[in-house]
């Protein structure tokens, strides 16, 4: 399989000697076992493929966002298809004290604060494909000021808290009405806007992009507010406590401002007017609710549907709130959407189990970048390929691949040995027959198209 076909599309953005140091340096990468780490990827590289070459190509600066995209857009893109916008942090764990934006980042695979670094990614996930796509991937690097801005966040929480206790309830003597659509964007939502903005400008009028899809983090109304800023309408979820008011209704009485808040949901009793599905399924009695709601952070309506799971057995209960800022969604398309957030985590997977991301060695900026890029990037390169070996059979896997590569491999490099070479179709049997070693599923080998 010819990697360099694949990467001629990059040429716009990358010069000659990169684009060949990529041609060597991804096919060692899916032959390869063990760590992948520079010196790794040297043992596995062809002629020209040094440990010299690769770590100059480690600490080339290399313009990503614009290769990530140029390579979708050419191998990976379907003008049929719809596209969601996905975006979420991927956590490193990392020892030492010298790696570039090394800091503490909280791990939900250990479930507290680790030595690691952080990376954001925005990544398209195909409706019909069901796969995600990264297409842009920064470091998170903070500065003392946004340290600074997160401690003094904590401690008004904590503040808030006393006050809530001690003081009397309801609204706050002297406070006055603000308008919730102006917010002041913390730097970390600053940054995501700058990325999603840069791919917006990078996707031009190619596809229609309306929607961006982040995990319960991003259940607020500044990150609402910042994707509103981008053109988008953004889908994600709330609090399990969340506390949401349906609108007022009945007369006015005449006096002061028009009521707005009506009466507050209660959990444990959802109204039957807005259940629009309820099936069971092993014991669990599952209800789907829809309703347009307030909630007295936002500052508009939005769009909301509660997952309301019942143990009929032990009658134990459970609830998901999604939301939306776009009104006209139904509740199916608003759990489709979110459940399919959960892509770009097997992307993060994949990157780290295959492709070097938990792996890397690199301690300079430039250098680490480029590690987490090139880890990522690999995930759409896998893609392409398994597309390929998917028309023969599509149950095909990673592992397949890496299994398939290995063994060409060592086809070459027993070939190079040999007084002649062998009949040209006595050559292609034995690739075909040693590329198929250690590989779980046996599909014919099926070439890149041009």
């Amino acid at each position: 399989m010819n990697i360099l076909t694949l990467l001629q599309c990059l040429s716009p953005c990358l010069d000659r000697t990169t684009v060949r140091q990529m041609s060597r340096i991804i096919p060692a990468i899916l032959a390869m076992t063990g760590r992948v780490t520079m010196l790794g990827i040297s043992r596995w590289t062809e002629k020209g493929g040094s440990y010299r070459t690769v770590q100059r190509f480690f600490h080339t600066v290399i313009p990503w966002a614009t290769l990530l995209w140029l390579f979708f857009q050419h191998h990976l893109y379907r003008s049929e298809d719809v596209y969601l916008l996905a975006g979420d942090e991927c956590v490193v764990t990392k020892s030492g004290k010298h790696t570039h934006g090394l800091d503490r980042f909280f791990s939900s695979l250990y479930g507290k604060v680790v030595p690691s670094l952080e990376f954001f990614t925005l990544s398209l996930v195909s409706l019909s494909e069901r796969c995600s796509y990264p297409v842009m991937v920064e470091q998170v690097v903070r500065t003392n000021e946004e340290k600074a801005e997160t401690k003094a966040k904590a401690q008004a929480r904590k503040v808030k808290r006393k006050q809530k206790k001690k003081g009397k309830p309801g609204r706050p003597k002297g406070s006055k009405n603000r308008d919730k659509t102006q917010v002041t964007l913390t730097l970390e939502l600053r940054r995501i806007q700058q990325m999603v903005q840069k791919l917006l400008r990078l996707i031009g009028a190619m596809f229609p992009l309306c929607y961006l899809v982040m995990d319960g983090k991003f259940g607020n109304n500044n990150a609402l507010q910042m994707t509103l800023q981008c053109g988008l309408h953004l889908v994600s979820k709330l609090r399990h406590d969340a506390a949401l008011h349906f609108a007022a209704d009945g007369p006015c009485t005449g006096r002061g401002a028009p009521r707005k808040y009506g009466d507050k949901i209660n959990y444990a009793a959802l109204p039957d007017q807005y259940r629009q599905e309820s099936s069971t399924e092993r014991g669990i009695q599952t209800n789907i609710y829809q309703a347009q709601m307030l909630h007295q952070d936002f500052a508009q309506p939005l769009n909301i549907v509660i997952i309301h799971k019942r143990n009929s057995i032990t009658g134990a209960t459970a609830h998901v709130v999604l939301f939306s800022s776009d009104l006209e969604l139904t509740y199916a398309q608003i759990i489709d959407y979110y459940s399919l957030r959960f892509q770009i985590e097997f992307n993060f997977r994949d990157a780290k189990q295959y492709w070097g991301l938990e792996d890397f060695m690199n301690i300079k900026e430039t250098a680490v970048i480029n590690a987490a890029n090139l880890a990522l990037f690999m995930v759409n390169v896998t893609q392409v390929l398994l597309r390929n070996f998917r028309q023969e059979d599509s149950n095909v896997n990673v592992l397949d691949l890496k299994a398939h590569f290995r063994g060409l491999k060592y086809v070459a490099e027993t070939i190079k040995w040999l007084p002649e070479k062998p009949e040209p179709i006595l050559m292609a049997t034995i690739f075909n027959e040693v590329s198929r070693l250690g590989r779980i599923h046996n599909p014919l080998p099926s070439p890149i198209p041009p």
